[in-house]
């Protein structure tokens, strides 16, 4: 009896020293933490044309039509942009009048006071679309950067369009020299963190690129992914945000949804908290 249960166990022993073993759940990675300015307030607009419920909030959060205001339009690729540079039309039609073109392809003069001196005054900065790259060569790492930062600690408002809204955000989309079709480029994933912990996209639904940065947020889970349309944007408070536009905005955390990605949609007048990386619906 006793020599039949030593063989029987001996047998259980050979099976599963010989079955595969199964390798462990991986735990879920911890959700993103994303930030807003501590100070100050964010425009990230998805480009296209923006109406006066977006250029209009950013001219109010500056302090009105007679507020200092710089506008940065290197992301647009040009050599030079003079004071009528037509960048400035949108905000002129709109009653603003203290505007300061702010520009250079010279990261040495990008690091000087002399150049960020508008930048100390202003009550807000607007950069213009184009391509992200111009931008991370031209100011990344240099005192035009920092005082873009100290802008919005001291209470002003940073707004920007298209490459404009990219930038702001503390991992850079499409920020690719070879073309803006590539999402995540190497050399070139690094933006400004006004917003951090989030990635942005633009021109979502004019450019079928509705479910782009779910490649993004697979890769890098510690980020919520932000796709903006055309005609939209968002206003960014420290730990929230609201929709403002015509368009959607297209959240993208991970999260299997119905539609078979892994995004969701706001529209104008919903509310995401970044705390606890949920939307409220408008009423």
């Amino acid at each position: 009896m006793t020599f039949r249960l030593s063989a029987t166990l001996l047998a259980l022993a050979v099976l599963f020293a010989s079955a595969p073993v199964q390798a462990a759940d991986k735990p879920a990675p911890p959700p993103p933490v994303v930030k807003g300015p501590a100070h100050g307030t964010l425009i990230i607009a998805g480009g296209g044309k923006l109406g006066p419920e977006i250029l209009g909030r950013f001219i109010k959060l500056a302090g009105g039509p007679s507020a200092e205001i710089v506008v940065i339009p290197t992301a647009g690729g040009d050599k030079t942009y003079g004071p009528d540079c037509a960048c400035l039309k949108i905000f002129r039609e709109l009653g603003a009048a203290n505007l300061t073109v702010l520009h250079t392809l010279d990261r040495k003069e990008a690091d000087s006071d002399a150049f960020v001196a508008p930048l100390k005054r202003a009550k807000a900065v607007w950069f213009v679309g184009g391509r992200q790259w111009h931008l991370v060569d031209s100011y990344s790492g240099t005192k035009t950067e920092t005082e873009i930062k100290a802008l919005l600690a001291r209470g002003g408002v940073a707004g920007g369009s298209s490459a404009g809204a990219s930038i702001q955000a503390s991992y850079l989309v499409r920020g690719a020299r070879a073309g803006n079709e590539v999402v995540m480029a190497p050399e070139y994933e690094v933006g400004w963190g006004l917003i951090e912990g989030a990635g942005v996209d633009q021109h979502v639904t004019a450019r079928h690129r509705e479910g782009d940065l779910d490649a993004l947020v697979a890769k890098h889970p510690e980020l919520l992914g932000i796709g903006i349309d055309q005609s939209t944007a968002i206003e960014v408070k420290a730990t929230s945000f609201n929709v403002l536009g015509a368009g959607h905005v297209f959240i993208h955390d991970g999260k299997e949804q119905p539609n078979g990605g892994h995004y969701y949609l706001m529209k104008a007048g919903d509310r995401f908290d970044l705390k606890t990386l949920t939307a409220s619906a408008v009423r």
